[in-house]
């Protein structure tokens, strides 16, 4: 890139700034209060802090390569733009969804005549970098480990996932929090009084403030927009003004995302857990953000099958009764059996057995092969295969007393195999017990046999 492109972009920001400043009064209410200073800035105590991360960054103006990973609203393109400035570098922002590699290369080579032309560096704030696909990502690679440009990424996704590992290995992952209610409460309350907020405009009782604060579910933006639409009605902003603003709040749950993950994972362990109360908080997030309700009743039959199994082998039935249930009512009377379900499935006395059994199995499968089926054990529908011994020799258990008859079923190779061990819990203590006596049985017969 030539000095001409520099300057044409360079004088490209000097306009867009001007216009920033100009359009500053009309600009939404999070945009207007957003942070100068590190010490402006709500929240993250944990990174922003005296001694903390970030401070310690600024302090010695050596600002790290970083990829900030939290919910919605907790600050990321804040923090990133005040550490920019803190750091004297030039501020690039980009978003992942509409970028690709031609525009990474063009703010590489803004950067490098930045540097030689100023002296000064470049930072690239690249939102919800898990967008950029592997490709994409590595091309930021040696340009980051030269330090041409000082990354940070903004990602909603665990970078864990969503970020290659050369890329991760050249960055460092800041974790950001969702607000907590008081310090939601002291943002609003500064909205309220700040001259760029709402000063002189609108009054808020402390209860609608509270109530804005608990609706936005720790995320600032959500908490500003809120109070903003309640604001534009005039008049006192009380309870009813919140809720009417609020209307149906929507929930942190992104059904393609990790937290669709988190929030399945705490419903199945509060379910494996014998908490009732908390597989019905969890199950009802999933409900009222929008979940497909027969995705949830899958996870509870298949629960039943995984954690309980034998020990109460009526909870596959009520799980699949549950799923039966929804499929013919639907929503919202469906979220009765989902609830008896879900409760049922809580309280049943639990077992893993069933899951370990077939692990067991398929283990022997993978490391003893396809062993023959023994010939007593073959179906011998032509005389030809009743010749060669198929099915010779088997015995019907119903011609024998308790309709049961000392006989191996397993291939030889794995003749004494145990893969199904019934738990104490429920019914399969019985199961147990008359497995270990079938089981004794069999081999005291084996012992007896010539």
């Amino acid at each position: 890139m030539g000095k001409s492109t520099y300057y044409k972009r360079l004088e490209m920001d000097l306009f867009a700034k001007a216009a920033e400043r100009e359009t500053a009064a009309s600009a939404p209410l999070a945009e207007r209060l957003r942070p100068e200073t590190l010490d402006d800035f709500v929240g993250q105590e944990h990174l922003t802090g005296e001694g903390k991360l970030l401070r310690q960054a600024l302090a010695s103006g050596k600002l790290p390569s970083l990829i900030f990973w939290g919910p919605p609203g907790t600050g990321k393109t804040t923090l990133a733009r005040l550490l920019a400035r803190g750091s004297g570098a030039f501020f690039v922002g980009m978003s992942a969804v509409s970028a690709g590699v031609k525009d990474v290369r063009e703010v590489v080579a803004e950067a490098l005549e930045r540097r030689k032309l100023h002296g000064q560096g470049t930072v690239l704030f690249l939102d919800e970098i898990h967008r950029f696909n592997r490709g994409q990502q590595d091309a930021l690679l040696p340009h980051v480990e030269k330090g041409t440009l000082t990354l940070l990424g903004a990602t909603t996704e665990n970078p864990s996932f969503e970020v290659n590992a050369a890329l991760l290995s050249r960055t460092r992952v800041v974790t950001l929090l969702p607000l907590e209610e008081e310090e939601l409460v002291a943002l609003l309350r500064r909205a309220l009084t700040s001259e760029k907020g709402l000063r002189g405009k609108v009054e808020a009782s402390d209860a609608a403030v509270l109530a804005m604060a608990r609706a936005a579910g720790g995320d600032a933006r959500r908490a500003l927009t809120t109070l903003e639409v309640a604001a534009s009605g005039g008049g006192p902003i009380d309870e009813a003004r919140v809720a009417e603003a609020v209307q149906q709040r929507t929930l942190l749950y992104d059904r393609a995302g990790e937290e669709h993950y988190n929030v399945v994972s705490a419903f199945i362990k509060s379910l494996r857990g014998s908490d009732p109360d908390a597989a019905l908080y969890w199950m009802a997030r999933m409900l009222e953000a929008g979940e497909e309700p027969r995705f949830v009743v899958r996870r509870m039959v298949i629960f039943a099958s995984e954690d309980i199994g034998n020990a109460d082998p009526q909870a596959l039935q009520v799980a699949v009764a549950a799923l039966q249930a929804l499929e013919l009512v639907g929503l919202p009377e469906g979220t009765l059996p989902m609830t008896q379900a879900a409760t049922y499935l809580a309280l049943a006395p639990k077992s893993n057995a069933v899951i370990s059994a077939y692990g067991r199995a398929r283990e022997a499968v993978l490391e003893k092969g396809a062993l023959g089926v023994p010939l007593h054990l073959r179906n011998a529908p032509t005389p030809l295969m009743k010749k060669m011994g198929y099915g010779g020799g088997y015995q019907y258990p119903h011609d024998f007393e308790g309709n049961w008859v000392a006989e191996e079923y397993l291939p030889e190779a794995l003749a004494g195999a145990s893969f199904y061990r019934p738990g104490p819990e429920g019914k399969e203590k019985e199961l147990a017990e008359r497995l270990e006596a079938i089981r004794r049985a069999r081999a005291s017969a084996k012992k007896a046999k010539p």
